[in-house]
């Protein structure tokens, strides 16, 4: 079977937007005081760092290498994944969602944008295509991100109104 060229840079194209809203939210993150990253300015109670956690676990994770490449990874049950672990640093959290992202890009490196999900279940969307995953993962990190924008001003008056294109 050889791969369409047009399927590869949609599934390039889709994971460089990918990349810049990932950049997005380590810098966000990374732009806070430690105090900010685990305080929490919402009622439900997700702090910044557990965002990133909740990025990685239950977004990355999940939906990249549990759903569409089909691995064996530990996945978050319930509200954990928005939990940032207390026995980890800031830095461990952050340099963990850094490496989720390597490692689920590299789990759909290849696919055509059309191969259906390898693992889902009855309680998830109805996802039928890595395409239809990668939207999934950038409208998800994308709003997160927009969310950190938030708790950064709401911290410290920062703000990041640069727009952020892909390479």
């Amino acid at each position: 079977m050889t791969a369409d060229p047009a399927d590869d840079a949609t599934r390039d194209e889709l994971i460089g937007w990918l990349e810049s809203k990932r950049r997005h939210v380590v810098q966000q993150v990374g732009a806070m005081s430690p105090q900010e990253r685990r305080r929490s300015q919402v009622p439900s109670g997700w702090t910044p760092l557990g965002l990133v956690h909740h990025l990685t676990h239950d977004v990355e994770r999940l939906w990249l290498r549990s759903v569409m490449a089909g691995e064996a990874v530990e996945i978050s049950s319930g509200y954990d994944g928005w939990v940032a672990p207390e026995d980890l640093t800031d830095e461990e959290i952050i340099a963990e969602y850094v490496e989720e992202c390597r490692a689920a890009t590299a789990a759909i490196a290849g696919m055509p944008v059309d191969q259906p999900p390898a693992a889902i279940s009855d309680d998830m969307p109805p996802y039928a295509s890595l395409r239809d995953v990668l939207l999934h993962v950038l409208v998800e990190t994308t709003t997160h991100a927009g969310h950190l924008d938030i708790c950064r001003e709401l911290a410290d008056g920062g703000q990041r109104l640069v727009l952020d294109v892909p390479d």
